[in-house]
């Protein structure tokens, strides 16, 4: 697993450093920030995950370890946008 803050994102609420404290650090205004590298050991995958779904403004996001045709990772991935999803529309030429 891994994992990518979006610190821009964050609102200071530390449920990640309180569910993951070896993964996730706080700043001196309460802004979390990771602790070392965004490679999660297996067994610190339920600890992580669950910092990732308790996070309210759902700043942590997994990154995908599969890569595409294209050889790069999925998640990074460029080329042409996803079909919308239902009530969604496409945008004009």
């Amino acid at each position: 697993m891994k994992i990518k803050l979006d610190r821009t994102l964050c609102d200071g609420f530390g449920i990640c450093a309180k569910y993951a404290p070896e993964h996730f650090s706080l700043d001196d205004w309460g802004y979390a920030s990771l602790a070392g590298s965004p490679v999660i050991a297996p067994t610190d995958e339920p600890a992580v995950t669950r910092a990732l779904l308790d996070c309210p403004v759902h700043a942590i996001t997994t990154l995908s370890d599969h890569t595409g045709p294209d050889g790069k990772p999925a998640a990074t991935r460029t080329g042409s946008p996803a079909a919308p999803g239902p009530g969604e529309r496409k945008p004009l030429p």
